[in-house]
């Protein structure tokens, strides 16, 4: 049995380890192949070579995450090492052992973004080859959050000077008048899920100056018709609720170097009766067009509670 000593003199041992060795249990759990033990400022792990070498390079990138962090949660020591642990809550995840991916964006506190399903992956992937993208699922599969995602990254990379996040605000329709405030306050509400993503990948100082100066734009549908929206990364939420005319005014603001996300649930359809889904259209008429990929997200792609996936297969949506 070999054994090698991994020296942890420059890092936060209780960081490291977690409350009550947490973290430690879980990388044992993580590498059942190898035997682990913790003596001071090192770490002595024994066991066959190139296992011991494959946890040497996962291991690093743990090290490597709390000096830029200066923190660690479980999960995010989960998506570092790209292993299973058997944790109780991860029982229900279909995700296969070692699916994760590099992350997408890092967000404030030491949050990894990255994909987590094999569907999210491929949006990931298609975004780069295409210019229209189409993600398709049931509530919890991540698709606005992964479209966010990627929009901060190409901000981040200067691929684009401009986020554009944008919803139909189906639920206010003619009675938006009769709510208090001015304009922005009565649609901020239908536009809230956006900024809950936003929240999570950019420090709030950042993400108000950046909304401020409209780098980042956050504004109900009507808002898009007359516009060319080009140099940006355009996401059109919950476009289920959005009119045939509405999404073809939408798709048609579409500038030269523009990106665009269009996610929905056709099984959470807000618009009134006998008014056809845009997205239901757009979906089988823009099918087979090069540049314009459609991508089916499914109950296997939920990540949120385990029970969501449950309660999905009990309304029949799944």
């Amino acid at each position: 049995m070999n054994e090698v000593l991994i020296p942890l003199e420059d890092v936060n041992l209780m960081t490291l380890w977690g409350a009550q060795n947490e973290h430690f249990e879980l990388l044992k759990k993580g590498f059942p192949k190898l035997r682990l033990v913790a003596r001071g400022n090192e770490l002595k792990v024994l066991g066959e070579e190139t296992e011991q070498v494959r946890f040497k390079e996962l291991f690093q990138r743990v090290l490597d995450h709390i000096e830029r962090f200066q923190s660690l949660h479980a999960d995010e020591l989960e998506d570092l090492l790209g292993v299973q642990t058997g944790r109780a809550e991860k029982k229900e995840q279909t995700e296969p052992t070692g699916f994760r991916g590099e992350p997408i964006v890092y967000g404030p506190n030491g949050l990894i973004v990255r994909a987590r399903t094999a569907n999210q992956r491929r949006m990931v992937d298609s975004i780069l080859k295409n210019d229209i993208l189409f993600a398709i699922g049931p509530a919890g599969t991540g698709k606005t959050y992964t479209a966010v995602a990627l929009a901060v990254r190409a901000l981040r990379n200067k691929e684009i000077k401009r986020i554009i996040l944008t919803r139909p605000a189906v639920e206010a329709g003619e009675n938006l008048g009769f709510l208090p405030g001015d304009l922005k306050e009565k649609v901020d509400p239908y536009l809230r899920p956006l900024y809950d993503a936003l929240d999570d990948m950019i420090p709030a100082d950042k993400l108000k100056d950046y909304l401020e100066r409209r780098v980042i734009e956050v504004a109900p549908l009507a808002f898009m018709r007359g516009r060319t929206l080009d140099n940006c990364f355009v996401i059109l939420d919950e476009a289920q609720n959005a009119t045939d005319m509405q999404l073809k005014m939408f798709l048609t603001r579409m500038g030269p170097t523009a990106k665009f996300i269009v996610t929905g649930d056709l099984t959470q359809i807000d618009l009134p009766k006998k008014t056809q889904s845009g997205l239901a259209t757009a979906v089988k008429l823009l099918d087979g067009i090069g540049g314009i990929e459609i991508i089916h997200l499914s109950g296997a792609d939920v990540v949120r509670h385990k029970l969501v996936r449950r309660i999905l297969e009990a309304y029949g949506d799944i």
